[in-house]
């Protein structure tokens, strides 16, 4: 292991920086998991655009739809193929698969899990709910655990006071906080260096970085979309904000608009997935199938992502003499 459940917060305060990705799984036509097609986006990401660690088996990765054992194969394959960091999302309603998903992330290698506010009932999400479910978690691996707080999908906030609250436990570092842009830089001036807080909006990483002193993108696709191994702006901006020059950030953020108003104004409805990776297969990435119950992209919609992909302004390839 690289470090105890003591020291938790203190290796998390030194590594748990830069861009993180969340990675969206790769399937092939009939369904299966595209395991080569998962070791060449492994590789792309890391190696081709110098993203700092992998945010694996989220949302955006249909978790949901994947079996125990496949989300074991492509976290582990994660950590064999790593050239950065590796966050094992261990999120499940069943509380004995969050923890068997933990151990087996612990056991391979990785060096987070991060576990998702749990669907409950009936208002049982008291702070004394929440506390003792992170608490069971946290106590059966070493290794740092993020929470992540998404109030659409769970039905709740993740109060500020109870995020600190759960805090307090060794090995819990950092948090996914996919909430308003108040709330989150709340958390921040509240928790000082107890907790590492982010959250995934990339329009507003700038700004974090230079208002809220952030070190850490957690984490969406953005990175890996916005970005090709000839055009890697994402990266550039972001560190000339760690260096301090605003401006020169701030131009090159700017430059970027075209090309996220492209991936938004042709994502339909229901089909961010979906959209996503075939945006992935335009970029050469594996995309491949989603899982039932999502929807494939229509022949048209494609059309309309592939033309506006064109004219965006991201460099696929290199220009040859006429």
């Amino acid at each position: 292991m690289k470090y105890r459940r003591k020291d938790a917060k203190a290796y998390a305060r030194e590594h748990l920086r830069g861009i993180w990705a969340a990675t969206l799984t790769p399937f092939t036509p009939d369904l299966r998991l595209d395991e080569a097609g998962w070791r060449r986006n492994l590789r792309h990401w890391y190696r081709d655009l110098a993203i700092a660690g992998l945010f694996v088996n989220g949302k955006q990765g249909e978790f949901y739809a994947m079996t125990l054992e496949e989300r074991k194969r492509t976290a582990a394959a994660a950590v064999a193929e790593k050239a950065g960091g590796v966050m094992v999302s261990c999120s499940d309603q069943s509380l004995d698969a969050v923890i068997e998903l933990a151990q087996h992330a612990q056991a391979i290698g990785a060096d987070y899990i991060v576990v998702h506010t749990p669907l409950l009932y009936f208002g049982a999400h008291t702070g004394d709910t929440l506390f003792n479910y992170y608490r069971r978690i946290a106590g059966e691996v070493e290794i740092g655990v993020v929470l992540w707080n998404q109030p659409p999908d769970c039905g709740y906030l993740l109060e500020p006071q109870v995020c600190l609250r759960i805090a307090e436990l060794p090995n819990v570092v950092a948090i996914k906080y996919s909430v308003p842009r108040e709330t989150y830089a709340r958390l921040t001036r509240m928790a000082g260096a107890q907790l590492i807080v982010s959250s995934s909006n990339e329009e507003e990483w700038l700004d974090n970085i230079v208002e809220l002193g952030w070190r850490v993108y957690l984490c969406s696709t953005p990175p890996y979309l916005l970005q090709t191994p000839l055009d890697r702006r994402m990266h550039e901006y972001t560190e000339l904000a760690f260096e301090g020059k605003t401006q020169e950030a701030t131009k090159v953020w700017q430059s970027l608009a075209p090309v996220r108003n492209a991936l938004k104004e042709t994502r339909p409805q229901g089909k961010a997935a979906a959209h996503q990776k075939y945006w992935q297969e335009l970029l050469g990435q594996a995309g491949g199938a989603v899982r039932a119950p999502l929807l494939a992209l229509s022949a048209e919609e494609k059309a309309a992502t592939r033309a506006a992909l064109e004219a965006c302004g991201l460099k696929l390839k290199e220009r040859t003499a006429a």
